[in-house]
């Protein structure tokens, strides 16, 4: 018997066995579970649609992923060799170097001149040494951009350390040995180093020492395509980042995905310097690829939305049901709002018959909504006075003639009160877009009338005081003669035309307003500019004097917008003619004050000056009582009369030049500011403070540095500050009661660079006691004085002396540890002008002079 029937009766039972349970656990379910199992079904096949989408692409990423690293590989391999050929071609430079000093065909300057030559052209050298057999450098060249520290100096000797030890390294191998110093924390990277032995007839002679910016090194030894790839670093043996910025670290979320858990990064050490350099790559970013980025997204969404769609399903009875409720809260919250707004709403049909009112509508007229619709005009809320005017509106409403912007009515309330309103009108347009009448919107503007009111009233009492001020105020358009204001003052100066504006404009040299008569119709000559920058901007003041009016006035001026968005300038002038005769007046007595302190100085050094005269005038008289008494007895010789009349003579001169320069210093005269020698006028003053610190037991040392240039001064008042500075440093010295060998005064003048400005700075140091702390913060008062018989007038004067040649004087104490040893005034001078060789070798032919 054949036992294939038998074998497919019992295939086709096996299979029609699940079929029927299927079938008769499906029918026994009820309606509403087989519509859920149903919608269940699609869900279920889109899901696993979804993973094995999932499983196909985490494949195709595996393969992407190898694939990559293997391309990073070679792009890295390529770029070690691009490095070490830079390296190699380097080292055979240096190396012809090295041969050339071993063969004693290179002098120090062609070494330096060589190295020069290497580091310009080739940006990651940074510096090439010539070390000698004892270790002594004999000369280096370094670039620019090394630091101070890093640099070595000729003569020196190299210091133990990595570069000592690899000096050790290349003279036992004989060989080139690169070297990378020991990184500490927190330090900039060290340079690279490469040193070459010198060998002269086979003795060793030292070595030529290259180092290596590790950062330019691989900026310029990297391929840009590698570098535009990957983010490469060089790293040392201990995986020190050297150059370069490393990625930072993956997220912890970017590993749960296989292709981000692998690092796509490779490395290589860097030949010939071997493990201590490493070159290291590292990806940006792993494109995702076609496969992952569309597809897998696409089907994903698609399965996403399919998935949405069937559970929608489930849910869009209860939906709609939601949807009605909500469509009845929106209408109530719409009519709501409608009744909350403070604008009234008035609608009217075709015949003008109103149709309806929102609250807003009745809560201003007094009237409800019952007794509103449904009713013609005249209306109840229209003053009877108005009914005829009202009436002509509304038949231009009706006829579609509404006013653009709405028109201001009076309305009345039920009580009989009025209030003025605005009425916007607008056609009310239909859901079939018919016009089915008029929307009428009315506006309460009783209180932005009153506004407006008190705005003109305050505009009004704000003209009135710009009317009553004492200053002049203009203004006036950019690029025309109009005058815009001009209040009291200024008609009385200038009258009523623009002249006197341009004119003040004009002499206080701010930007000048362009516009003449005949170019009233030109462009603006601000035209394009920004005019927030000008009206925002400071006022800008200047005094001029006008001499048609007599008096010295105060101008400021700056931009405004004016009212119709034109650039305005305002001018204002303020008479400034009492201060400025003040002013004089104080300049005058000021004056005065500095011919009575040279004359109060003086006066203390009276005694100082009768003992400085005392001596020439008695050596005169002892030369003519000797010449008389020998001349008498006929011992006298005419060679020894004339020797001693020689000498008398010289003691009169002597005296003679002590009075005229007294009588120099105390001369009241007018402020002489020339071309002043600043040699000559600190030799005058010495020698006027010399009487002084003689007696008082006091050393006096002076330095002037030579070839000062000239500074613009009056050379009186500038000895003046200077003699009284000695003075007061020499009495701060004796009121210390210092020892003979530390009473001494100190004047050294030198040049200066502060504030961006070239000085002469001026300085008096003693070995006094120094000054209080609350002195010094009062020291350049006037009529404030240490001592009990000063007036408090010397400093002040000689502060206000020299800020009146544009210089400034302070005072500090000198100290020892926390000991005060003494007391530091200075001041300094501007130069007269930029000096040339011509007005040194005129003004300044002098060598530093230091005197005791």
């Amino acid at each position: 018997m054949d036992p294939t029937p038998s074998a497919s009766t019992a295939t086709g039972l096996a299979v029609d066995a699940p079929a029927r349970w299927w079938r008769t656990w499906w029918r026994s379910l009820s309606p509403t579970r087989q519509d859920r199992f149903a919608a269940l079904a699609p869900l279920a096949a889109v899901l696993m649609f979804l993973a094995a989408i999932v499983a196909a692409f985490w494949y195709l990423r595996a393969e992407e992923a190898e694939r990559e690293q293997e391309a990073l590989r070679r792009d890295v391999e390529y770029a070690q060799q691009r490095v070490r050929l830079r390296l190699l071609e380097r080292q055979e430079q240096i190396m012809r170097i090295a041969r050339d000093l071993s063969n004693q065909e290179l002098e120090r300057s062609e070494f330096v001149s060589r190295a020069e030559t290497l580091i310009s052209q080739y940006p990651e050298l940074q510096a090439i040494t010539w070390i000698d057999e004892r270790r002594r450098i004999r000369a280096s060249h370094a670039a620019p951009t090394l630091s101070s520290s890093e640099l070595r100096i000729a003569g020196e000797v190299l210091k133990p350390g990595d570069t000592a030890d690899a000096y050790g390294l290349a003279r036992d191998l004989q060989q080139p040995v690169y070297t990378q110093p020991t990184l500490a924390a927190g330090e900039n990277p060290p340079l690279l180093q490469l040193q070459v032995p010198l060998n002269n007839q086979g003795k060793f002679s030292g070595v030529v020492l290259s180092e290596y910016s590790v950062d330019s090194l691989l900026r310029y030894g990297t391929p840009t395509e590698v570098l535009a790839r990957y983010a490469v670093t060089l790293v040392d043996g201990r995986g020190q980042v050297l150059a370069g910025s490393p990625l930072p670290p993956r997220n912890a979320a970017a590993t749960l995905w296989p292709w981000s858990a692998r690092a796509n990064e490779y490395e290589i050490p860097v030949s010939p310097v071997g493990n201590g350099l490493v070159l290291r790559a590292q990806a940006y970013k792993t494109s995702l690829g076609v496969v992952g980025s569309g597809f897998f997204w696409l089907v994903g969404t698609l399965s996403a939305m399919t998935a949405w769609m069937l559970i929608a399903t489930w849910r869009h009875t209860r939906r709609r049901l939601q949807a009605q409720q909500a469509l009845v809260a929106e209408t109530n919250f719409r009519r709501a709002m409608e009744n909350s707004i403070l604008t009234g709403m008035r609608a009217l049909d075709l015949e003008g018959r109103i149709t309806y009112v929102n609250a807003a509508f009745c809560q201003m007229t007094g009237w409800s909504e019952l007794e509103l619709v449904g009713l013609k005009a005249p209306f109840p809320y229209w003053p009877e006075s108005d009914h005829e005017a009202l009436h002509a509106k509304l038949r231009d409403e009706l006829s579609g003639k509404t006013i653009h912007g709405g028109f201001q009515v009076r309305v009345k309330r039920k009580n009989g009160t009025m209030f003025d309103a605005r009425l916007y009108v607008s056609p009310l347009i239909d859901a079939h877009g018919q016009q089915t009448g008029w929307m009428t919107s009315m506006t309460d503007i009783t209180e932005p009338n009153r506004i407006r009111e008190q705005l003109s009233a305050s505009h009004e009492r704000f003209t009135i005081v710009l009317e009553s001020l004492d200053a002049s105020v203009s203004v006036a358009p950019l690029g025309s003669e109009e005058l815009l204001f001009a209040n009291k003052l200024y008609r009385q100066w200038f009258g009523s035309q623009t002249q006197g504006h341009l004119q003040l404009v004009a002499q206080a040299g701010v930007v000048p307003v362009a516009g003449t008569a005949a170019g009233m119709d030109d462009e603006d000559g601000l035209m394009g500019l920004p005019t927030d920058p000008l009206t925002s901007a400071r006022s800008e003041n200047a005094e001029i004097f006008l001499p048609d009016l007599g008096k010295w006035l105060e101008v400021r001026s700056r931009y405004l917008n004016w009212v119709d968005g034109r650039l305005a300038q305002m001018v204002i002038a303020t008479d400034i003619t009492p201060r400025r005769l003040a002013e004089e007046q104080a300049a005058r007595q000021a004056e005065r004050a500095q011919s009575v302190s040279r004359l109060i100085t003086m006066g203390e050094m009276a005694s100082s000056v009768a003992h400085e005269l005392n001596q020439p005038l008695t050596a005169i008289s002892n030369y003519c009582s000797g010449m008389i008494s020998r001349i008498q007895s006929g011992q006298i010789t005419e060679e020894a009369l004339l020797a001693a009349l020689q000498k008398t003579s010289h003691q009169a001169q002597r005296a003679g030049q002590i009075i005229q320069r007294i009588r120099a210093f105390v001369k009241k005269s007018e402020p002489n500011r020339t071309l002043a020698d600043v040699t000559s006028m600190v030799n005058e003053a010495v020698e006027l403070a010399d009487i002084e610190l003689r007696r008082r037991n006091v050393r006096l040392t002076h330095y002037v540095a030579a070839r000062l240039p000239p500074v613009m001064a009056d050379t009186i008042l500038i000895e003046q500050v200077l003699v009284n500075l000695m003075k007061n440093a020499a009495e701060s010295i004796d009121h210390a009661n210092r020892p003979a060998s530390a009473r001494s005064v100190e004047l050294r003048v030198v040049p200066r660079t502060l504030e961006e400005r070239q000085v002469v700075e001026f300085a008096v140091q003693d070995t006094g006691k120094g000054l209080a702390p609350e002195v010094l913060e009062r020291l350049f008062e006037a009529f404030f004085s240490t001592k009990s018989e000063g007036m408090g007038m010397g400093l002040n004067l000689c502060r206000s002396i020299v800020e009146s040649h544009q210089g400034r004087m302070q005072a500090e104490n000198l100290y020892n540890g926390s000991e005060v040893v003494g007391c530091r005034f200075s001041f300094w001078l501007p130069l007269a002008k930029p000096h040339d060789d011509t007005t040194n070798s005129v003004a300044n032919e002098q060598n530093p002079r230091v005197s005791a």
